[in-house]
């Protein structure tokens, strides 16, 4: 058993917050916290409200209240709409607590004790129009990098690229609109060029983490780290705890990032525990710290938070960050202000959490953006209803009605239990590799295994002509309704609690997958309905502005190709006869490939999907007269055939029979 501390992107309170919230950073994280605990690991999963910051004070001003009242009201909401979603935090704080405030200023004076914090003059925005100095957040600009209008003076969105106030085009004040003028001012700057060399050897050693994540890394650390300036002139924040500094607060991304470390304190000493007790999780070099972020908070918690723990010397530092992109609604991204947001409470107030928590994960943002429509989610939904649903309430009815409720005395097929151990076993490899996606499709199409079983063993007739071999049939699906009770868990939690129940069963453990858990004779509770299809026009209740056309249009279709131009592609079958890593190649391998008429080098970008052992031998399909081009130095005479889809990488693969040499047509 592994200690794991796992954690979820602190939620600004100030507002509620949306499903591409939910997508990004808190589902995946409770999927995965769900699933280890129930292999027994020893896991602490916290969060909680961003509660500082330039977020807060907007929405203050917007609404005529205090930041503090902004903050109590959006805390209680975020918590309840977790709480309804079934995120499992063992503790969601809140970082306005005292006792985040005295950490946070802990581990700045540290820092500072250090040398890793001094102070600097810097020429600052100010806007003369309302009186105060501008920070990043109330800056707005065109991003010198990808030219996006919509870029902060902290963040471009559009590119994920950290900015300056001062490095964007054409500022203007983010509340007026006017043009800011410069002043000087002092403040007190991270010297995160200290790291620099670190942080290169030791990213470099987490081969295993996403590609995005390490991607947006390394381009950070390509561009080559500089000093940050970790506070503003703001009232509303932690103070700087100097003399000197008086009227100045942390940045917020400087004192947020600690908010998890405060989070686990605070937990031990509500809990009333040893309150040393954070330790074991924070500080213990067998713990593992697993982040959940979305894409735009990388650089936050893969830079930042790694320098600040380094620096501390005695911290655990982030064992997997398992970022994802965003999820987005029609073309767009999920945006409350623009109208295109889905408010997780909205939903709530209409619609049950599962059906919403399996669309979701089925169409998680996990390599790549994805697109939510409400037409994906009926599809879900009615999936769920259709497969899972529809094998658990006909197998319980059958038993309810032809054997009275109870298991009946027979010994179950083994062949259908293996098969969800197996299943089991292979979606907890791709649960520890933070798979989901393809973890859900997989526990899906078990439930419909069991119900080509039930369809192929026609119980309803074998009752008359072969009533033990119907026993032996219910047995066996009710057997495996409790398997899928078990790997549905993590996903889909407050429906598996439901089947759990009709079924008569307690809490079960990932290693009741594929057992024999009800007995003959065991008494069923009554069947209910587990889910309810959903009709066109359904989410009308829900009063969501329509979203424009030019906003649902696709990526324009590739242009047509004549037939003739077709066919002078050469498609063949090759079989792999050896693979070689290339030097300083991070995604490619050098292939021989046998094509019948010749041996053929082939370089391929294959080495994050495949390993070398994988490959070798491997039947596949290659483009054969594709023009050579030379790649890391190595001329490429082919092309190997591949799905590329949210689900990963694929290569094609030919048929039973097939064999190097055969066209391909």
């Amino acid at each position: 058993m592994s200690r794991y501390m796992v954690t979820s992107a602190l939620p600004y309170a100030n507002g509620p917050k949306h499903l591409g919230h939910l997508a990004g950073a808190y589902l995946p994280a409770d999927i995965y916290v769900r699933y280890m605990r129930m292999c027994g690991h020893d896991i602490l999963f916290c969060s909680g409200t961003d509660e500082y910051g330039v977020p807060i004070t907007i929405a203050a001003e917007k609404m005529g209240i205090t930041p503090m009242e902004v903050v109590d009201k959006f805390h209680s909401v975020i918590a309840d709409d977790f709480r309804r979603f079934g995120i499992s935090f063992d503790n969601f704080s809140r970082t306005t607590r005292p006792e985040h405030k005295e950490f946070a200023q802990s581990v700045f004076l540290e820092l500072l004790k250090k040398g890793h914090i001094v102070p600097k003059d810097m020429k600052q925005l100010y806007c003369s129009d309302c009186r105060r100095y501008l920070p990043d957040r109330y800056i707005n600009g065109t991003c010198p990098k990808c030219g996006s209008e919509d870029a902060r003076g902290d963040q471009c969105e559009s590119c994920g690229t950290w900015t300056e106030p001062f490095e964007l085009l054409d500022p203007k004040c983010g509340i007026c609109g006017a043009a800011p003028e410069t002043r000087e001012t002092r403040h007190w700057f991270l010297l995160l060029d200290h790291f620099q060399e670190w942080l290169e050897g030791w990213l470099g050693g987490q081969s295993d983490w996403k590609t995005n994540v390490l991607k947006y890394c390394y381009s950070w650390l390509g561009d080559g780290l500089r000093e940050r300036a970790i506070t503003r002139d703001l009232s509303w924040g932690v103070p700087v705890p100097l003399e000197e500094a008086k009227g100045k607060v942390l940045y917020v991304w400087f004192e947020a990032v600690l908010g998890y470390i405060s989070s686990t304190r605070e937990y031990f000493a509500k809990a009333g525990k040893d309150p040393g007790e954070w330790k074991k999780y924070w500080q213990d070099p067998d713990a593992r710290l697993v982040q959940f972020i979305g894409k735009d908070n990388i650089v936050f918690h893969c830079i930042i938070e790694p320098s600040i723990l380094h620096a501390l010397g005695n911290f655990s530092l982030p064992w997997n960050v398992p970022a994802n992109e965003y999820l987005n609604i029609s073309g767009q991204k999920f945006s409350t202000s623009r109208g295109t947001g889905i408010g997780m409470g909205e939903y709530l107030n209409h619609f049950d959490p599962d059906p919403m928590r399996y669309a979701l994960a089925v169409n998680a943002p996990e390599s790549r953006d994805s697109d939510f429509s409400w037409t994906e989610y009926q599809s879900r939904n009615n999936e769920l209803a259709d497969v899972l649903g529809n094998f658990i309430n006909r197998t319980l009815k059958f038993t309810e009605s032809k054997f009275e409720g109870s298991v009946p005395a027979a010994d179950p097929d083994m062949v259908l239990l293996n098969k969800a151990l197996e299943t089991a076993e292979e979606i907890a490899a791709l649960m520890e590799s933070f798979k989901f996606k393809k973890a859900i499709c997989v526990a899906m199409e078990l439930a419909r295994e069991g119900n080509r079983y039930f369809d192929t063993a026609k119980p309803w007739k074998s009752l008359k002509t072969d009533p033990d071999q119907c026993g032996v049939t219910v047995a066996t699906c009710l057997n495996l309704c409790a398997s899928l009770a078990v790997i549905f868990e993590p996903f889909i939690p407050f429906s598996t609690e439901k089947i759990r129940r009709m079924l008569g069963l307690g809490e079960l453990k990932w290693s009741d997958a594929g057992t024999v858990l009800l007995k003959p004779g065991h008494k069923l509770n009554n069947a209910e309905i587990l889910f309810r299809k959903l009709e066109d026009g359904f989410e009308k209740v829900l009063d969501m502005p329509e979203v424009p056309v030019e906003a649902q249009q696709k990526e324009p279709e590739k242009p047509q190709v004549d037939f003739e131009d077709f066919m002078k592609i050469e498609f063949k079958i090759g079989r792999i006869l050896s693979v070689e890593d290339i030097k300083k190649a991070r995604k490619l391998y050098k292939i021989e490939v046998d094509t019948g008429d010749k041996v053929r080098t082939v370089v391929a970008g294959m080495k994050k999907h495949y390993t070398r052992e994988e490959l070798q031998g491997r039947l596949v399909a290659v483009v054969c007269n594709l023009k050579p081009a030379k790649l890391c130095g190595v001329m490429s005479h082919g092309m190997l055939m591949a799905s590329d889809g949210e689900s990963g990488v694929f290569l094609l693969e030919p048929g039973a029979g097939a064999k190097p040499g055969d066209t391909i047509r």
